[in-house]
């Protein structure tokens, strides 16, 4: 398969953060653009009072300069970023199909149990539904997060 565009997902969680890291690495090994996209979801998506990196709730601004800051860890690999708005599973199939990306790759935060009924999982529904390949990645428990250097 020749990947030309790849789609990273983030959350601005450590485990998007760790995603990233392998998202990098493919893009890097195989010449590939990275699209690099954050969901704003809307509030009766998610629910009020969401943490990003411990803060509740960013503006629009706000998401788009944490989007901004966020980049490969390979300068080499080209990179575009989207802030898009709407459910997230179904704002990140859309812009893929837009965007006609040869892979996805999203970190999972691998929720079980009551979390995962009540909260669902975003990883799962664009698995189901992207009409590409999707890479989840899953940060080994106990496995500390990669610190980016900023």
């Amino acid at each position: 398969m020749k990947l030309r565009k790849i789609l990273f997902s983030t959350d601005f969680s450590t485990c998007s953060d760790a995603a990233l890291h392998m998202a990098t690495s493919l893009a890097r090994d195989a010449g590939a653009t990275l699209v690099i996209v954050h969901v704003e979801e809307p509030p009766m998506v998610y629910g009020y009072g969401a943490a990003y990196y411990g803060a509740l709730d960013p503006g629009v601004e706000q998401q788009r300069e944490m989007l901004e800051r966020l980049v490969p860890d390979d300068p080499e690999v080209p990179t575009e970023h989207r802030l898009i708005q709407g459910a997230p599973a179904d704002a990140i199939v859309r812009v893929a199909d837009e965007e006609s990306v040869d892979l996805i790759v999203m970190g999972t935060h691998g929720r079980t149990g009551i979390t995962r009924v009540l909260m669902g999982s975003v990883a799962e529904d664009v698995v189901r539904h992207a009409h590409c390949p999707v890479l989840t990645f899953k940060q080994p428990h106990g496995q500390p997060p990669e610190k980016r250097e900023e």
